[in-house]
């Protein structure tokens, strides 16, 4: 049986997930955008009131399409959670690297993890897509690799 969550705490909820330092994009079974938080905001420099009801392939083109509609296909048919790390594919979606002077790649790597949202009857009908920055790991791995040859 599901958590019963007050309506204090579903607020303080939605603050949780505004203010974290993920990304947060919550699709519909049409791959249309429904929840997109701050962290999103401002890496694409684009608002909720853009995205919302919009095709998050029609958004963002760099995506590889067939490979992400497997990867949601099997959370949807499984009920688990897929994986996606930057050394398997570096990014998502293209955000810059934030640290352009400091930093050392000229895009953020993205780790991903999709997470099945089920309906009250138990069907997948949305999926949660989170998106960490990996660009500080994948720039010190490569550094290493770079030392040792």
């Amino acid at each position: 049986m599901p958590a019963q969550i007050d309506i204090k705490e579903f607020h303080w909820l939605l603050d949780i997930v505004q203010c974290i330092d993920v990304g947060v994009i919550v699709l519909d079974r049409q791959y249309q955008i429904e929840v997109w938080n701050s962290f999103m905001e401002n890496h694409s420099g684009m608002g909720p009131d853009e995205v919302n009801g919009k095709s998050l392939f029609s958004l963002f083109a760099e995506i590889d399409e067939a490979w992400f509609r497997r990867k949601v296909d099997t959370v949807v048919q499984l009920g688990t959670r897929a994986f996606s790390l930057w050394e398997q594919h570096p990014y998502l979606v293209h955000f810059k690297n934030y640290q352009p002077i400091t930093g050392q790649a000229d895009f953020m790597y993205q780790n991903v993890t999709l997470l099945p949202l089920t309906a009250a009857n138990g069907a997948v009908e949305h999926i949660c897509v989170v998106i960490y920055d990996a660009t500080e790991a994948a720039v010190h791995k490569r550094q290493l690799e770079a030392a040792r040859a």
